[in-house]
């Protein structure tokens, strides 16, 4: 005679059937995506007056229009900063008036594309719809990201437009996709000038994530090269119109040179200083003009890092502190700009240590995630590259260009999506970790049988 062990199925722990509701009931994804609209159009009940560079681009948009182009506050053509949000911006204002209600509407219309890419992406790059769905719900209780719905600022429209490039190529089945993914990265780099670096950057993920890698090459490259062209003719004909109109070639805009400079030069602190004394001066020249000034202040923001090099490499920390420590400078436009500030102050300031601390916690988990997705990659026996590199790619993009130019804390702000989602993952690995090791141990029954 002897015994057969016979084992019966445990029942799932209460985390365990926790996580598989939250991962499964439409209804949770529903909650989810109230809080997010509901929190976003609870901001817009502010009111906040675009001033400073949310003013200018406001100013912009009304100009075009209305028909009278993209003018300077002299009423002169310029090409100072890049115009692709005023264009944006201008389409709406001519079918719907200019008004605060209606940047409001088209920025939440933005930031409900975000939730949505966010969402997508979570469920690609991890393949979990529980990760995908915490991802969203970080992302909708972010403050940050929610205090820039009501502002005239580039962020909220330019980070829709990067989530969906990549979405645009990482779900591509035919070449026709490749010409959407130029076009969106093209308008995107007519809103942030540095944007086709993410090009290659999502190609080179593609190209190694998977086996065989060289005989793969010539066709991703080509590929690439195809949406780098159309990109590139996307912002020719605004190239061609600053020739035409200013009688220079002129790529994208003006300001890369005093930005260059205003984070390089003898009183550089590694944060945008846009009052030093050679800045002012060069600002104070009247023989120059507009593409001569940033131009000499090209020059001269080169000529600090080549006859300065040690203090270019000790502004370095500084200048990625400046962009990744601090958050929550959606704060300062309301400071500035909102006569809601005076009589709440306490509770903005508030909301700011509280994001902060969120923001923390986030940026914790992010860095936690990378190794923790290492790890389990090597355990499963899968390949270590592969898209869920992707939002560490999107951090290093204004990573690198920090470096160069200066740091400022919103420049991170189209990353932090990604960040959620990645988060989001960890998020839900750890919970799932947590639930198998308090399953309850299997029941068995032993079977004595005749042999």
């Amino acid at each position: 005679m002897s015994a057969d062990v016979i084992r019966f199925p445990s029942p799932p722990s209460r985390l365990a059937r926790r996580l598989e509701w939250f991962g499964t009931d439409r209804s949770v994804l529903l909650m989810i995506w109230a809080l997010y609209f509901a929190l976003r159009v609870a901001v817009l009940l502010i009111d906040v007056v675009p001033t400073s560079d949310a003013g200018w681009y406001y100013s912009r948009a009304e100009s075009l229009a209305a028909g009278h182009g993209y003018l300077d506050n002299n009423g002169a053509p310029t090409a100072f900063w890049p115009p692709g949000w005023p264009i944006a911006l201008s389409l709406v204002f001519s079918q719907f008036g200019a008004s605060s209600v209606v940047l409001g509407l088209f920025n939440l219309t933005s930031a409900m594309l975000i939730g949505l890419m966010t969402l997508a992406m979570g469920r690609r790059l991890f393949g979990s719809e529980a990760a995908a769905r915490a991802g969203l719900l970080l992302l909708a209780v972010y403050p940050n990201a929610i205090g820039y719905v009501p502002l005239a600022l580039t962020e909220v429209f330019y980070t829709a437009l990067l989530m969906a490039g990549c979405w645009i190529l990482m779900t591509r089945t035919n070449r026709w996709q490749l010409v959407s993914a130029g076009l969106v990265f093209g308008f995107a780099t007519l809103v942030k000038a540095q944007t086709m670096v993410v090009i290659p950057l999502i190609f080179a993920i593609e190209w190694l994530r998977q086996r065989p890698v060289w005989p793969r090459f010539p066709r991703l490259f080509a590929e690439g090269l195809i949406v780098l062209g159309v990109a590139m003719l996307t912002v020719l004909p605004w190239t061609i119109r600053n020739h035409t109109q200013m009688g220079y070639w002129i790529p994208v805009s003006t300001n890369g040179g005093f930005t260059l400079l205003t984070g390089n030069h003898d009183t550089a602190t590694g944060d945008y200083t846009p009052d030093a004394p050679v800045v002012n001066d060069l600002m104070a020249r009247k023989d120059l003009d507009e593409v001569e000034r940033d131009a000499e202040a090209r020059r001269l923001g080169l000529d600090w890092i080549e006859n300065n090099p040690e203090k270019f490499l000790a502004l370095a920390p500084k200048k990625l502190i400046r962009l990744w420590l601090p958050d929550g400078e959606a704060e300062w436009a309301y400071q500035g700009d909102a006569p809601s500030y005076a009589g709440a102050e306490m509770l903005y300031r508030t909301v700011r240590y509280a994001n902060q601390a969120f923001y923390a916690l986030l940026m914790m988990a992010f860095a936690a995630a990378f190794f923790v997705m290492l790890v389990k990659r090597h355990r499963d026996g899968q390949r270590w590259i592969g898209w869920w590199l992707l939002p560490y790619g999107i951090a290093l993009y204004p990573t690198l260009i920090c470096v160069v130019f200066s740091g400022q804390s919103r420049f991170h702000y189209p990353v932090m999506p990604f960040v959620c989602m990645t988060a989001g993952w960890l998020a839900v690995t750890v919970w799932n970790a947590r639930a198998e090791r308090g399953r309850p141990s299997a029941r068995t029954l032993h079977q004595v049988r005749d042999q």
